[in-house]
């Protein structure tokens, strides 16, 4: 067994099997981590406890969930799920959705979401704090071969978002405006991120509501 699963370094790409990366994913010592896996290089990274983070992770779940709501659009979100394709690939996204008529494929159960038998998700979301150079790239990668729909990054320094539409067998473009979420612009979901910041959430989502409510 390789050294890789004793003197592990976080937050950052390391080669490693698939058998490494299983030991070091299903090791307790990593609980709180999230686990990455792709071509050949595993990814343990630590979770971030910022407040800034946290805020705009439940401003994105909680402004989606309000579109939908309103536009009566099905959808089943889930938060910090892990979905894996044995001996291929892994993540562990902030916030993920099933949209529309996949909704109901959304995995149930207490246990890492299987690819070999549930589809991926339609939208991707990380909350990059200390991470934006590897959630635009190599994740962005990942996301990619995962073939999920869209994939958003929020940029916590910055209370932006790069959003990519996923391009079959031909990478990712980015995006002003979500495709599996239509009407939706990413200028307002940035609006009410940068509102957060000095309004409460009470008074963000009542803001949200009025523009959602719009013709």
């Amino acid at each position: 067994m390789s050294t890789v699963t004793t003197q592990l370094p976080t937050d950052i790409w390391v080669a490693a099997t698939w058998e490494e990366f299983i030991a070091i994913a299903d090791n307790p010592a990593y609980k709180k981590a999230k686990c990455y896996y792709r071509n050949g290089q595993m990814r343990i990274e630590t979770m971030s406890v910022g407040p800034d983070h946290s805020r705009d992770n439940a401003i994105a779940l909680f402004a989606i969930n309000l579109f939908c709501t309103i536009k009566g659009i099905s959808l089943n979100g889930l938060d910090n799920c892990s979905y894996r394709k044995t001996g291929v690939r892994e993540c562990q996204p902030d916030v993920s959705y099933y949209i529309g008529e996949r909704a109901q494929l959304a995995p149930r159960g207490t246990s890492i979401a299987s690819l070999d038998v549930t589809p991926p998700p339609d939208l991707v979301i990380e909350v990059a704090d200390s991470t934006l150079a590897d959630d635009i790239g190599e994740k962005r990668l990942l996301y990619e071969e995962l073939k999920v729909a869209e994939y958003w990054v929020l940029d916590v320094q910055k209370s932006e978002i790069i959003a990519f539409a996923i391009i079959a067998d031909n990478g990712s473009r980015r995006i002003v405006r979500s495709e599996v979420l239509p009407g939706l612009t990413i200028a307002l979901l940035e609006e009410a991120l940068r509102r957060s910041r000095t309004q409460d959430q009470a008074q963000v989502g009542n803001w949200l509501l009025t523009q959602f409510q719009q013709p």
